[in-house]
């Protein structure tokens, strides 16, 4: 009997890349996809382990999925990503239902560690993450067909005192150019039009392989893959956001005017605390720089709140500076105390309901920005990704440039038949809080 496979994905972008890479092994291997976990006899949870938040997502996942081996078809639940490669040992000790767990650095394993489970050998393969995936390994995508994010480089140097990420997933690594171009040829032949480049620390790209930063050259030469038509950059770190790299996304009309750039938080003492670069004049001198250089950008950040020692006075200052810089988007994260990373040991740490006050209050601040910067589009038109239609609103929706998926807002379409997964004209016509709605242009 052949066995079905179902992956369950949890956490960010990354994880979903690691995850569509072991669907491509799994079918290599010749066990059969399927979507709904109670369809299938073998689960694969890959779980984030990044915060309390996700780590408790994590763990109540696989415990509602183990209750399958009860109530449906179950005879495998393998455990996979951050949460394994931190927590492997509590996992087996404490989580009977497992039946093998697989780290970042050693999915490509996944096969092995599926036969050793179903003959009830408890597999545990998790060794240092140095593992970097190549464009010859199998993936089936789980985005729509139009669109893929493709993984530049796995790890991080940056050692901010508030992540764990260096922990779970190592240090910094370059793919190859070569490797990254091969894998979004191969995608654009699939179809796929917007490819969204991430990495934990995208701007140092490179910098590990070669002599210097070489994310303008990858952004340009990815550009320039027949089919693709947008480029879109996601994690940029402040501290190697370097004028070359912004002159080419000023100067490339196949790179979306978007940049993802998490700031963190706007107050020096608390910036140096995180061991975070530079001070605030540094960030707005970035941000007035990018700005002026390409003046239509979208600028998404995101923010943390409650770091240990943070004031009433810096959050205040915080919320102003929010106000001031206007950021396109924006999300708030309340500061998660993990172990065995400096800021863990921080003096003054932040009750709870302190930081949820907190985040809540700058949320606010920033739905209000959030909607003065939507009425701008308003009486454009643009471009947009057709990605599906709603039957029952009769509306198409995509999203433009300024939109990554998933995270960000949409375009409602009407008026006018578009084709999903191609790009259309639209005339912008009315805006809200983050989604824009408009007429199609024939």
């Amino acid at each position: 009997m052949v066995e079905k496979v179902s992956v369950v994905t949890l956490g960010c972008e990354k994880n979903l890349v690691d995850s569509e890479i072991m669907s491509g092994l799994v079918h290599q291997r010749g066990f059969k996809l399927v979507e709904k976990p109670e369809d299938a006899t073998v689960v694969i949870v890959n779980t984030c382990g990044f915060i309390d938040a996700a780590k408790e997502e994590s763990v109540n996942t696989i415990l509602n999925l183990a209750e399958l081996k009860e109530t449906a078809r179950l005879k495998a639940l393998i455990v996979s990503g951050c949460l394994t490669q931190r927590y492997k040992k509590e996992l087996m000790d404490e989580m009977p239902e497992i039946d093998g767990i697989v780290g970042t650095g050693d999915f490509f394993r996944i096969n092995d560690i599926i036969d050793e489970a179903l003959r009830g050998a408890k597999p545990v393969y998790v060794g240092n993450p140095v593992f970097n995936y190549e464009e010859a390994m199998p993936r089936i995508l789980s985005t729509a067909r139009h669109t893929a994010f493709v993984k530049i480089a796995e790890g991080c140097d940056n050692a901010c005192t508030f992540c764990s990420i260096p922990i779970m997933r190592g240090k910094f690594r370059s793919r190859s150019i070569e490797s990254i171009l091969a894998e979004v040829d191969n995608l654009a032949k699939q179809g796929v039009k917007e490819v969204s480049l991430i990495a934990q620390d995208s701007t140092n790209y490179g910098t590990d392989l070669y002599e210097g930063f070489r994310l303008p050259e990858l952004l340009n030469r990815v550009s320039e893959v027949p089919g693709i038509e947008w480029v879109r950059l996601h994690y940029a770190y402040p501290g190697f956001f370097t004028d070359e790299l912004i002159e080419t996304i000023a100067a490339n009309p196949k790179v979306c005017d978007y940049i993802d750039m998490p700031l963190q938080n706007s107050e020096d003492a608390i910036l140096k605390r995180m061991r975070r670069p530079g001070r605030q004049r540094d960030v707005r001198e970035l941000v007035g720089k990018i700005r002026s250089r390409i003046p239509d950008v979208a600028l998404r950040t995101s923010m943390i709140v409650g770091f240990p020692g943070e004031t009433e006075e810096e959050f205040e200052r915080l919320c102003e500076f929010v106000r001031e810089i206007k950021f396109d988007r924006l999300g708030v994260f309340t500061y998660s105390q993990e172990e065995d990373t400096p800021a863990n040991r921080l003096p003054n740490q932040v009750p709870d309901e302190v930081k949820q006050f907190r985040a809540n209050t700058l949320m606010e601040i920033q739905r209000e920005v959030a909607k003065e910067n939507a009425a701008k589009y308003v009486g454009r038109t643009m471009d947009v990704l057709v990605e599906r239609y709603d039957g029952r609103s009769d509306v198409y929706i995509g999203r433009s440039q300024y939109d990554a998926p998933e995270v960000d807002g949409e375009v409602f379409i009407t008026n006018c038949p578009v084709e999903i997964g191609q790009m259309s004209k639209v005339r912008i016509t009315h805006a809200y809080e983050y989604d824009l709605s408009g007429e199609g242009i024939a």
